[in-house]
């Protein structure tokens, strides 16, 4: 942003006497590509600008948004965002343009807008074949890639002028197998903070032929008796219960509003020993890092739980004055469109010393959720209500017969109570989150876990 009009719009913010004054420009190049049916379905591209400014009074927080950039406009748009607060003394308002550069740094750096919608196709062919080689019964493949190219630029009152460059990829593959009477499908879909170099690590066809194998295990597979049992939670998207469940009310965006269980429980047992939890912005490459916030700080290793102890909060500058809790640099938005608000970034349980075949063994009749789907929470109570995509029956400590339509019921405090068992598989899994400042990218992940009682539902 120009120097003078960045400049200005602080001036003003102050001058209606907002104690801080903050301005978010981005500029976001996007496209996507996708094949169903073995053709191409969909071809989607487009560039969106935008300049977001943000007035804070105490915690208050005042927000306006516009794709004009014309000084005139982003003046009046200050203007009418503070209509009826007091003023001050219009004193000039001096700031320093010294930019903080970040960004990502990628070894051999392929950018997806000079490579093009051209470029993706094999890989999306190559995974449409794979599936459809395992078998007969596979009868709708649907594959997609896509990429976001965004610059930010973040000023504010306090001295702050940052700017980054972030790209994110992600490959979705839906498979489907159908016998005639019944339908399952089965999803892979990983993403990185990276542009196409990222493309062959994903090993398009074999997460494919992974995925069409599911499907069609789970096909033939009949239903479970629901009631209380011990489930064991494999690794990866298994963390989505963590992280919906648990991540969400250990945000200061709950804990400011009272709306979380853990609210005064820093320091507090919350879990057995056996449990660490972490969210980390910091892991190069994966796809829910940050190198600054969306406030313009730099992103962090936070621990969230150790042994059991309940360390820190993941906060944003309001909720870090609210709570009297240190700032976590997890201030997110989805774009220019949306105040920040503390977000996870990449949430995960740290692996432990237990064996999967210990968990599995320690369990007379129980439910292995091998991989779990999607599902809804209330973060002011912590229930939740999650999908299991592929389990199984455990019958006197061995893996049996192949169930469906599971679901996982519970609060997420007593939940997190209830790991008895920690593994040291851990794998980690792209996700899209939704909250007060919209949709961003988000790892969620875990080893294998013990959950000693659950509700599961049947059919």
């Amino acid at each position: 942003m120009n120097h003078d009009v960045a400049e200005s719009i602080l001036e003003a913010g102050k001058s209606y006497g907002a104690d801080y004054v903050e301005i978010f420009e981005e500029e976001t190049r996007s496209s996507a590509l996708s094949l169903k049916g073995s053709v191409i379905e969909n071809a989607t591209a487009g560039t969106e600008f935008g300049i977001g400014v943000r007035l804070l009074y105490g915690a208050e927080v005042l927000y306006a948004f516009t794709s004009d950039e014309s000084k005139d406009s982003l003046l009046n748009m200050v203007k009418t965002l503070a209509f009826g607060r007091g003023g001050r003394n219009k004193i000039p308002y001096h700031f320093a343009p010294v930019v903080n550069s970040f960004g990502l740094n990628t070894p051999g750096f392929k950018d997806p807008r000079i490579l093009g919608q051209g470029y993706k196709l094999d890989f999306l062919h190559l995974a449409d074949d794979s599936a459809r080689r395992v078998s007969p019964k596979i009868c709708q493949v649907v594959v997609s890639l896509s990429d976001s190219c965004t610059h930010v630029n973040i000023i504010s009152s306090d001295g702050i002028n940052a700017i980054d460059f972030r790209t994110h990829t992600r490959l979705g593959i839906n498979v489907t197998a159908g016998d005639g009477l019944e339908k399952i499908m089965a999803r892979e879909a990983p993403g990185a903070l990276a542009g196409y170099e990222v493309l062959e690590s994903f090993n398009a066809g074999d997460l494919a032929a992974s995925a069409a194998e599911r499907s069609l295990r789970m096909l033939g597979a009949g239903y479970i008796a629901g009631g209380i049992m011990p489930v064991v939670m494999g690794p990866g998207f298994g963390g989505v219960i963590f992280h919906e469940a648990v991540g969400h009310p250990l945000e200061t965006e709950a804990i400011r509003h009272q709306a979380s269980p853990f609210c005064g429980m820093l320091g507090k047992t919350v879990a057995q020993p056996c449990l660490t939890a972490i969210d980390d912005g910091t892991i190069p490459g994966l796809w829910g890092s940050i190198a600054i916030d969306d406030e313009g700080m730099p992103s962090k290793r936070t621990v969230l739980i150790e042994n059991g102890i309940l360390k820190s909060y993941m906060s944003d500058m309001v909720g870090a004055m609210e709570t009297g809790t240190p700032r976590t640099g997890s201030a997110r938005r989805e774009s220019y469109k949306y105040a920040p608000v503390s977000r996870m970034r990449n949430s995960f349980i740290a692996p432990g010393k237990d064996s999967f075949d210990s968990m599995i063994a320690s369990v007379d009749h129980g439910l292995y959720a091998a991989k779990m789907a999607g599902g809804s929470v209330n973060p002011a109570t912590g229930e939740f209500n999650f999908a299991v995509e592929e389990g199984y029956i455990i019958d006197k400590g061995k893996i049996s017969k192949p169930v469906r339509g599971a679901t996982l019921i519970g609060k997420g405090d007593a939940v997190l109570r209830g790991i008895s068992m920690v593994g040291s598989d851990i794998s980690l899994a792209a996700g899209v989150c939704g909250a007060a400042s919209g949709s961003v990218p988000v790892t969620v992940g875990q080893p294998t876990i013990k959950v000693d009682s659950i509700l599961v539902g049947g059919r």
